[in-house]
């Protein structure tokens, strides 16, 4: 397999908990790791040179990365790792790694290098953005086995995610949960309209049942229960993912800037799913 896993790590107990995700699963993959720590002068407004006393934002990410690979040799000893440190935006700086990467591996908030940003707008930005799948991982997280969940649905942006998902759980040894909500439509404006509630439900049933038949093929290995949920996507996937492994959804968000290049589902996963969170774009949908 091509390609390192990228984790962004500042020290942070959520990057110490994407670090040790990341060394698990470069583990189970046979990917190199690469830690990043990025250096924000700006943010502080620091001199990116000091007159003297030396940087003190540079010596904080060395110091970040000697303890993530401390970490991540002490969990995986056999992965190869490599470190680096670069000026800029972490955000960015992340986001543009994502070409050398088979995925990118955060924290769900930061301090050290990521302070003084809004809370998760790093993750978010990334997962908005970056090509690859990018996990995000919250504090506290220090392993476990569950099954993969994953999100479906109808539109071609759940393919990549499906396929990321089955990946995932044929590494893991774990049997994928593939979820689908669906709800009737409303339309106050026009409130006489009703429908074949059974019609309705059979429809959503087709979309369950067809969605992961292709990379069920590919991984035949994988046991794969489909679950049907009325209810709102991330109200139904946040409760699906309590005691999961991993939550990976797709993300249809066609925005500019920010979490707008998130789907809405993609995004409330984020803030709210306990284990895990891959968000996997779409090559359609990749900024």
């Amino acid at each position: 397999m091509s390609g390192s896993i990228i984790v962004g790590t500042d020290g942070s107990p959520a990057a110490t908990a994407a670090v040790r995700w990341a060394a698990d699963d470069a583990a189970r993959r046979g990917c190199p790791l690469r830690f990043v720590s990025v250096v924000d002068h700006w943010a502080y407004g620091i001199p990116k040179f000091p007159v003297s006393g030396g940087d003190p934002l540079t010596s904080h990410a060395e110091r970040a990365l000697s303890a993530a690979e401390a970490v991540a040799r002490e969990r995986q000893p056999d992965v190869k790792i490599s470190t680096e440190i670069i000026e800029g935006i972490p955000a960015r700086v992340l986001r543009d790694k994502a070409g050398e990467a088979v995925e990118i591996v955060l924290g769900s908030r930061g301090l050290g290098g990521f302070a003084g940003i809004v809370v998760g707008s790093v993750s978010t930005h990334v997962a908005g953005h970056a090509p690859c799948p990018v996990v995000v991982v919250r504090p506290g997280w220090s392993g476990g086995r569950g099954e993969i969940v994953v999100g479906v649905d109808d539109s071609p942006e759940c393919e990549p995610a499906l396929a990321y998902a089955f990946e995932q759980a044929r590494a893991h040894g774990d049997a994928l949960r593939a979820v689908h909500a669906w709800q009737l439509p409303a339309h106050p404006l026009a409130p006489e309209i009703t429908y074949d509630v059974e019609e309705v439900r059979e429809a959503h049933r087709r979309v369950i049942r067809e969605k992961p038949a292709d990379p069920r093929g590919r991984c035949p290995e994988v046991p794969v229960r489909e679950e049907l949920v009325y209810g709102h996507p991330v109200d139904a996937l946040v409760q699906a993912a309590r005691g999961a492994g991993l939550l990976v959804v797709g993300s249809r968000g066609r925005g500019a800037l920010g979490s707008a290049m998130l789907g809405s589902v993609s995004r409330g996963v984020l803030h709210h799913a306990e284990c895990p969170v891959a968000v996997v774009r779409s090559p359609s949908s990749s900024s």
